[in-house]
């Protein structure tokens, strides 16, 4: 990031109303919680349990309910980072349109990110979801019963029970789209914080802001699907923990 860089992202913070924020897993990992496409990333070394195959196979749930074990400590130590402090700190200041994660981690709303500011787009690990009756509750007696017996958990209905997270193969939520692509059509700016902007359709929703008339900037470490995408206005290459508080710090001065 350049010092002109720095000035550009303040000036646009400052001037904007209505500021769509959309999140990936880069703004996590300073809370603890790994990325899914870094070296050392979840989908480098695990193979995922697509939804269909977690609805019809024994194994796989079984499968699938290890590997959310594993996360659970990760999940459970994280606290919100600078990042997602100065994401509220735009609401507290009304600019905040709305707030799209791709992360299941609940950060944004341990933050203090108002829910009806705030789209999970690809749900949230803070509750597990039986897949029969859609009753949700808490994770939390469910891997206690997971690590004790092996065995996994159901539903009082007899529904499995997963995470309340779109794993792959699984559509998102048509009601959680249409907030964010509303919100996103509203905007006058979209800051892409964190995200590979590889996973579709939720990288489409800061292209619909920018693409309806919004400035649109990209901060992330690595490279994006939109670095060269002709509606992106600018682009920062640089960790989002050192330049997005400080940029928020600076604006709402």
């Amino acid at each position: 990031m350049t010092t002109v860089q720095l000035d550009i992202l303040t000036d646009l913070i400052a001037g904007a109303r209505r500021i769509l924020v959309f999140t990936g897993a880069g703004i996590s990992t300073a809370s603890g919680i790994p990325d899914y496409r870094g070296p050392q990333g979840v989908w480098k070394t695990r193979r995922p349990v697509f939804y269909q195959d977690f609805m019809r196979s024994a194994e796989a749930r079984r499968t699938y309910w290890r590997q959310k074990w594993e996360d659970h400590a990760d999940f459970g130590a994280a606290q919100p980072n600078a990042v997602h402090r100065a994401v509220v700190d735009l609401e507290r200041a009304n600019k905040v349109e709305m707030v799209v994660t791709q992360n299941v981690d609940g950060l944004h709303a341990a933050a203090g990110t108002s829910s009806n500011k705030l789209v999970e787009i690809h749900g949230t690990a803070r509750l597990v979801e039986c897949q029969q009756c859609g009753a949700r509750s808490d994770p939390e007696p469910h891997f206690a019963t997971f690590h004790e017996t092996g065995e996994c958990p159901r539903c009082v209905c007899g529904g499995y029970l997963k995470s309340a997270t779109i794993s792959f193969g699984q559509n998102l939520r048509s009601v959680d789209l249409g907030r964010a692509h509303a919100a996103a059509e509203n905007a006058d700016l979209a800051l892409a914080l964190g995200s590979s902007l590889v996973v579709y359709p939720a990288a489409d929703i800061p292209l619909r802001a920018a693409a309806t008339g919004a400035s649109y900037v990209i901060v992330n470490s690595g490279e994006t699907d939109h670095d060269r995408h002709p509606l992106v206005t600018l682009r920062i290459e640089g960790d989002v923990g050192e330049v997005v508080p400080e940029a928020v710090r600076r604006a709402l001065e």
